[in-house]
C-alpha cells in the first residue's frame, strides 16, 4: 500500500519540488501553505508521515507539531520538521514539541528521502 506524506510548505516552488521527489518515489502526496491548512489536512487526510516547514503563516511548525503529538488520534505519526531554522535552540525547540527528526535547509533529496524511509519502516 503507498504510504500518504503530508508536506506542509509555504514556498510554492518548495512544495511543488518536494512533491515531484517524493511521488517519484512512489509516495502519495498532499499539500498544505498555512499551519491551519496542515491541521485540516492531518485531519482529513491522515498521513503516514508529516514534513513540516517550521516557518509557516497563521500558525508555525513547531505549534502544529506540538498539536497533532499531542492529539491521541495523530500523536503516532511521524512528524519531520524541514527548516531553515538551524541554531542549538531552534532544534532544541523541535525536540521539545515531538518532532522524530530536524533537517535543516538548504536540504539533500537523498537524506530526506532516508530519514521518511527510516521512518516509515
Amino acid at each position: 500500500m503507498q504510504k500518504k506524506i503530508l508536506i506542509v510548505e509555504d514556498e510554492e516552488s518548495l512544495l511543488k519540488l518536494e512533491s515531484i521527489l517524493l511521488t517519484t518515489k512512489g509516495y502519495l502526496v498532499c499539500g498544505a501553505g498555512t499551519g491551519l491548512a496542515a491541521m485540516e489536512a492531518v485531519e482529513k487526510e491522515k498521513p503516514d508521515l508529516i514534513l513540516l516547514d517550521a516557518m509557516l503563516p497563521e500558525m508555525d511548525g513547531f505549534e502544529v507539531c506540538e498539536r497533532v503529538k499531542k492529539n491521541p488520534a495523530t500523536q503516532h505519526i511521524p512528524v519531520v520538521l524541514l527548516t531553515a531554522k538551524k541554531t542549538p535552540e531552534d532544534m532544541a525547540h523541535g525536540k521539545r514539541v515531538g518532532a522524530d527528526e530536524y533537517i535543516t535547509k538548504p536540504f539533500k533529496s537523498a537524506m530526506v528521502i532516508e530519514t521518511i524511509e527510516k521512518l516509515l519502516v
